[in-house]
């Protein structure tokens, strides 16, 4: 077998990173505007550790980036391009649901059209 090229890891890592539900809402909240870590807490209904680990995560990854302004640490997306790759799997979510509605109205499911 071949070795895996470094290249591959290193996107396997970053995936990985924004492969968590809350990542993937911190990576939108943060795609409107930075924000710091009480406001994160409060949109996302959770603790300030646990909305911590997540962002310690992400920009370990290099998605988002932190500025400590006084006594609040304020985070932002290094890439919003991020945003890019959320919009394609999106795509592959949507074309997904049509191939399904597909196969559903074949098999005789009576599904409106939208």
């Amino acid at each position: 077998m071949e070795k895996i090229h470094p290249q591959y890891e290193a996107r396997a890592n970053i995936l990985k990173a924004m492969g968590h539900p809350t990542r993937l809402f911190i990576i939108e909240a943060l795609d409107e505007k930075e924000r710091c870590v009480g406001e994160l807490t409060e949109k996302i209904g959770s603790d300030v550790s646990t909305v911590s680990k997540h962002l310690s995560v992400l920009k370990n990854a290099g998605l988002v980036r932190d500025e400590k302004r006084g006594t609040s640490i304020f985070y932002s997306l290094c890439c919003p391009c991020v945003m890019d790759f959320i919009g394609c799997i999106e795509t592959v979510l949507k074309t997904n649901a049509e191939k399904q509605m597909d196969i559903a109205r074949c098999c005789g499911a009576k599904i409106p059209e939208a």
